[in-house]
């Protein structure tokens, strides 16, 4: 099976995963007794191949003997939905390809369709190609994926490095726009609707982003990226292992890191020390809950310690919180009180992604700009507690993309 150029591999057969013992949840199945023995041990869960539309180009499936491809290729973006980081499933055991149409994967309810009684609604899916191609008997099989790379193009837009963006073939109809800039945290909306008529073409003129910003950068965590792909991700379960990621930088797909927290951190909750603590080894990648036996889950609470030298009391200073996945969450903020109540700013419940159990480093993109009152800070050491206060499951949690404290706004 091949879903981009790192990640092919043999795959087990469904054989392999009726015998196999089932784990947290129906997809993800440990091998105990593979036609395969090289297989034997290892975990093989559908959601491990999951991908961004934006990388959802093709994937499919090749046999050696003889050498035969079968693909599923996405020529063209506009009728996905969710954007270009929207993930979802590609190939898996079966041998299955699949095209999805549409799904809420990685994303929730949010992105179910919601209709009214009688409310007409059409959408038009696709295209789409199934390609299957050969090679002689003395070609090498992988020479398939190659050729099968070629038979796509890409819709969505990316501006060049002067700001310049085109998006072509758009169906007549009225549209918002909508963009984002890779390390710079928010999303940005064009302030109208865009309404397409056939052979016309629109031009926007100049687009300026103002990301939120508040006052200069006291400390930060993280990389804006909408993933949490920079954090540490520990080593999965010896016994848990899928051989494909051993070597792969997304070490994220390996099944079980979720159990891994209360490993990493047995005693105390992740405590984070501005100044001292580095974000690629000393913050979780995913904010779940502790496994404290007999599958029982319970909330953890995050501290982040850092020093102030100067409070401005009557003063406004802001938390901006990115947070890159959120399934069936709570993100409760306090400020130099652990047992604030109420706290000083929650999400409330957020998000149905559910990234942490498919193995997605990101799901969907949430932003939240957090006021605090000078004087709830202290001229020296300030904690700010972070709570995802909803337990009983493993894969309730969420996935922060960056952190930023700033101070209040600068008069000039």
């Amino acid at each position: 099976m091949a879903v981009s150029d790192e990640r092919q591999r043999i795959m087990p057969t469904p054989e392999d995963r009726d015998t196999g013992l089932v784990l947290d949840y129906p997809e993800a199945v440990l091998l105990t007794n593979p036609n395969n023995i090289e297989l034997r041990g290892e975990v093989d869960d559908k959601y491990q191949y999951s991908c961004d539309n934006k990388d959802n180009r093709v994937h499919g499936w090749i046999c050696s003997d003889p050498p035969v491809g079968f693909w599923m290729i996405m020529p063209s973006d506009e009728f996905r939905t969710g954007g270009p980081v929207k993930q979802d499933l590609t190939s898996h055991v079966g041998p299955t390809t699949l095209s999805m149409f549409f799904s809420t994967h990685y994303a929730g309810d949010s992105l179910a369709i919601k209709l009214q009684d009688g409310e007409p609604w059409k959408k038009v899916f696709g295209p789409v190609l199934v390609y299957l191609n050969s090679a002689s008997p003395d070609e090498d099989a992988p020479t398939l994926w190659e050729d099968a790379k070629e038979q796509g193009y890409q819709f969505w837009s990316q501006a060049d490095s002067e700001g310049y963006f085109s998006i072509e073939g758009v169906q007549p109809g009225n549209y918002s726009l909508y963009a984002w800039v890779p390390n710079i945290i928010g999303d940005y909306k064009y302030d109208a609707y865009l309404n397409i008529t056939a052979g016309r073409h629109v031009r926007l003129g100049v687009i300026v982003y103002e990301p939120p910003r508040q006052g200069p950068t006291l400390w930060e965590i993280g990389i804006p990226d909408r993933t949490a792909a920079e954090f540490y991700i520990p080593d999965p379960n010896p016994t848990l292992l899928n051989q494909l990621y051993v070597n792969l930088p997304d070490k994220f797909r390996q099944y079980g890191l979720w159990d891994r927290y209360a490993d990493v951190y047995p005693e105390e909750d992740l405590v984070y020390t501005v100044g001292i603590s580095n974000y690629q080894t000393d913050w979780f990648f995913a904010h779940v809950n502790r496994n404290v036996g007999n599958k029982t889950y319970v909330p953890t609470t995050w501290k982040i310690v850092f020093d102030l030298d100067d409070v401005t009391e009557t003063g406004t200073y802001t938390l901006q919180l990115a947070i890159a996945s959120a399934h069936e969450a709570e993100l409760q903020v306090r400020i130099n009180e652990q047992d604030e109540t109420p706290p000083h700013f929650t999400t409330g419940f957020i998000g149905k992604d559910n990234a942490i159990a498919r193995h997605g480093i990101h799901g969907l993109y949430w932003a939240y700009t957090v006021e605090i009152s000078g004087s709830r800070f202290i001229t020296g050491t300030n904690t700010i507690y972070l709570t995802q206060s909803r337990g009983s499951s493993p894969f309730k949690g969420i996935m922060y993309d960056y952190i930023r404290l700033e101070g209040p706004p600068r008069i000039d």
